[in-house]
């Protein structure tokens, strides 16, 4: 019976399961985005918040632990360095599950699992693009007012270009009825 036992076996022995999670995890903090069946991503999700709410204090004894986790010095390193700064002020929830769809030979449900902190598409980077076409749309208004108020020869030119829009369309009536 299976009552209490809440990880996901995913189909592997416990050494293939540990060493198969501590390799997503060092992808996960290498390239800050993976695709993964959701199924592993959420196993991944149980395995590396933990770690990544370690590595928010730096000391030589939690450097040790996620080590024995992740066997990557290199991750390890990235993991202390690039990101704890980043994740510091984060209570918790440290990844994010987005659902792509499913996988075309076995129908598995994929996802992207990615560092909520380091993503280009909902962060700060957007919100920085959108001020600056507000910034220019502001710029652009404003040199309309200094034109309309710099003289009135805009004024009267787009009264003149009103007025010449139905002339033109007259003579072409006109034009037609003569042709015939």
């Amino acid at each position: 019976m299976r009552h209490g036992k809440t990880n996901n076996h995913l189909g592997r022995k416990a050494e293939h399961r540990r060493a198969m999670l501590a390799n997503m995890a060092n992808s996960l903090i290498e390239h800050k985005r993976i695709n993964t069946t959701l199924a592993k991503a959420k196993a991944l999700r149980k395995y590396v918040e933990p770690l990544l709410t370690k590595s928010k204090t730096d000391s030589t004894h939690n450097r040790r632990t996620v080590f024995s986790y992740l066997k990557n010095k290199e991750a390890v390193t990235e993991l202390f360095r690039a990101i704890a700064p980043e994740i510091a002020t984060r209570p918790g929830g440290y990844t994010r599950i987005i659902r792509t769809g499913y996988r075309q030979g076995d129908n598995a449900e994929m996802c992207m699992m990615e560092l909520v902190d380091f993503n280009t598409i909902y962060g700060k980077e957007v919100e920085q693009a959108t001020a600056k076409k507000r910034t220019r749309r502001g710029a652009a208004k404003k040199t309309d007012d200094v034109a309309l108020e710099g003289g009135t020869d805009v004024i009267e030119a787009t009264e003149v270009d009103a007025e010449a829009k139905p002339k033109k369309t007259r003579k072409k009536k006109d034009d037609s009825t003569s042709a015939e």
